[in-house]
Parts: structure tokens; sequence; C-alpha cells
């Protein structure tokens, strides 16, 4: 039987470097019987595209990604980050295991536009049963976000990590999405984090421009948790894991008066 107890967590690419990253997860898998890790890394990804002549550029808070681009994305997500990740939750006291998107075809996409994007993909379905049976076997998934062409078998392409912790968590039911980031959570046009936003709330942040790039990336991939039957969204760093009233947590709709 699967644990009833289900967290997906996406881990931005700058808050890996905090020194209780591995303990903070190492903890929180133990609490919650079954949670699955996607992670970013798109610092090291943008480093290395410029170490090899090329330079990194986004649209709507995502990866424009050519062939070449998308061979090092492979390179730092699923074949450093990811295997990084991977030893030191283990060090720490979990029982993980690194997979590719790619692998199995947990995560199958479609293009979300060539001409803007490139090799660029939203998830469309999700191999569940590969993460329920490591789950039964008592491990942590570490998933580096490269997908399987659900258009073009054989061919790969990259999935915004907030797009993939998403439909991983609705796939899976999960009790809760967080999406840690290098803040406390949402901002507001004066620097405060907000508490608690409803989707039409956050539609508003992104078109004001006060939530941009990546931060408009993680709200959309917030509603379309909800969407998708997630109980609880929420935004924050870090000590989130260990504090569940910390950072913004999103919501389909205002309940009562604000």
């Amino acid at each position: 039987m699967t644990p009833s107890i289900k967290r997906v967590v996406k881990i931005g690419g700058r808050a890996q470097s905090a020194d209780t990253l591995a303990s903070s997860i190492a903890s929180a898998w133990i609490a919650d019987g079954a949670m699955c890790v996607v992670h970013g890394g798109g610092d090291e990804i943008s480093a290395l595209q410029r170490k090899l002549g090329g330079e990194p550029r986004f649209a709507g808070g995502r990866r424009v990604t050519t062939a070449a681009d998308l061979e090092i994305i492979r390179m730092v997500l699923s074949g450093v980050v990811n295997k990084r990740l991977v030893s030191q939750f283990n060090a720490a006291g979990a029982r993980a295991i690194g997979l590719s998107g790619e692998d199995a075809d947990l995560i199958s996409a479609q293009p979300l536009g060539i001409s803007e994007f490139g090799f660029v993909g939203m998830p469309v379905s999700i191999n569940t049963s590969l993460i329920e049976m490591l789950w039964l076997s008592g491990l942590l998934p570490v998933v580096s976000p490269l997908a399987a062409s659900a258009e073009t078998p054989g061919t790969a392409l990259n999935v915004n990590g907030d797009d993939a912790a998403a439909a991983l968590a609705v796939a899976l039911g999960a009790d809760e999405l967080l999406i840690i980031a290098d803040v406390e959570g949402v901002l507001d046009s004066s620097g405060r984090v907000i508490d608690e936003l409803d989707i039409d709330e956050a539609r508003a942040l992104i078109a004001s421009g006060v939530a941009a790039g990546g931060m408009a990336a993680k709200l959309e991939a917030a509603h379309a948790a909800l969407a998708g039957g997630v109980q609880s969204v929420r935004i924050s760093d870090l000590p989130a894991l260990e504090d569940s009233t910390r950072g913004t947590l999103v919501t389909l709709a205002t309940v009562g008066a604000k």
C-alpha cells in the first residue's frame, strides 16, 4: 500500500547551497512517509552555457533551449546536480535514488512552442507507478526535470522544474506541493512576504510585473497543481520544510474576507 502522506518538494538551484539542505530533506522524508524531490540547477546551466560560448535566454521564466543547450542541461541536471543531491541526501540519512524524467518515461511532455522556446516541454503524463514502486521500497525519488517527448519518441525536452513538480504532485495525488526558492515567499510591491494569495491575486502580481521571471513561473505552476487537485501549495525557502506556517500559501480562491 502506498504511504498516505504524500509531498512533492521542488528545490531551486540557489536553495541547494544551504548547509542544512540535506539534513532538512532527510528529516522531512522520514516524517512524511512519502516524498518526491524535483530539483533545478539554473545557475549552473547558465555558467556552463557561457563557458561553452553561449548565452542563456529566457521567455516567461522558462529557459529557451536549443538542441545544443539540451545536451548541456542533461549534463548539468541529470549528470551533476542530481547525483550530487542524491549523495548528500544519502549521507544525511535518506535513502535517495536519482532519476531523470526521461527514465521509463517518468515525465512525458509536449513541446511548449518550438519557435519561441525551442526544446522546452509541458508535462502531459506521469509514470506514477515508478514513483509508487520506489516509495514502497522505502526510497526517496530525486528527479531531474527533463522529459521524454510525447510527440517525437526518442527525443528529450527540457521542462521547467516548477512545471515538472506540479505535474508530479497532481498525478501522485500529493497532499502538498512545496516550492522552495531563495526567498521566504512571494513578495508584494514593497518587498514584504505575502502570507496567502489566491489565483486572481497571483495573476495580478504577474500582470503588474511584481511577480516576474521565475516567480511568475512558480505561480503558474501553483495554479496548475491546485486546479489538478493538490490540496496545498506553498512557495517559501528551506525552513518551510519544517514549518508549515512559513511562506506564501497559494489558493484557488479567497475564503472569507482578507
